[in-house]
């Protein structure tokens, strides 16, 4: 599959308060940012080869109305049954330019086109974390930097769901991306091949588990 993963984010509640458990345990913040046009804001944590972004819902009507309403975010972040959870892929060559799932575009206000989103056709589905292609990012050779948390190894979704979408089935075969079944939403990250031995679970505060 000519797909892996770019980052993951969780939907929080306002300032993603909750994300400072992670400078607790020697995780760098990068930096945040509004997304005009989309009613939300995010903390930022950058690694090697991806990324970890808390978003929040910054302006509700704006999220509702904008451009990026069908993404359906206040949604997903005022529904403990929905999916808090989504994943942005992009593609490992150039050998293959076609989408690699059904789905929609979306334009944000943020960038300037062409440079837009593909959304998959499952994101009214609130049950399946969200999935987004970038088709705008080249490839990218990254060494995995050796170190702690300076790498992720693999980010695991759990899901709700029982049948996986298809666009949730193609998103499954991404480097470094698991999609799971569960009894609930909870993602798992792992970092640096879990050289350490070591894990953090973040329930309740956040439905994350950290293994390092």
């Amino acid at each position: 599959m000519n797909l892996e993963l770019d980052h993951a984010f969780i939907l929080v509640e306002p300032n993603a308060e909750v994300a400072d458990v992670l400078l607790s345990i020697g995780i760098e913040e990068s930096f945040g940012r509004d997304h005009k046009g989309q009613g939300t804001s995010n903390r930022r944590f950058e690694f090697s080869n991806g990324m970890l972004e808390f978003l929040w819902v910054r302006d509700a009507e704006e999220a509702v109305n904008g451009p990026g309403k069908d993404l359906c975010f206040p949604e997903r972040a005022g529904d403990t049954t929905y999916s808090p959870f989504g994943v942005l892929l992009h593609r490992k060559s150039n050998s293959q330019l076609a989408m690699p799932f059904a789905g929609w575009q979306y334009q944000p206000d943020y960038f300037k086109p062409p440079m837009a989103f593909h959304v998959g056709m499952n994101s009214s589905d609130l049950v399946e974390p969200l999935c987004m292609y970038v088709p705008f990012v080249e490839p990218i050779k990254r060494t995995a930097e050796k170190g702690t948390f300076k790498s992720i190894s693999n980010v695991t979704i759990h899901t709700t769901a029982n049948k996986f979408s298809d666009v949730l089935a193609v998103a499954n075969k991404a480097d470094r991306l698991t999609i799971a079944s569960a009894s609930e939403h909870l993602m798992e990250i792992t970092f640096d091949e879990h050289q350490l031995g070591l894990s953090k679970d973040f329930r309740p505060a956040i439905p994350l588990i950290i293994h390092w």
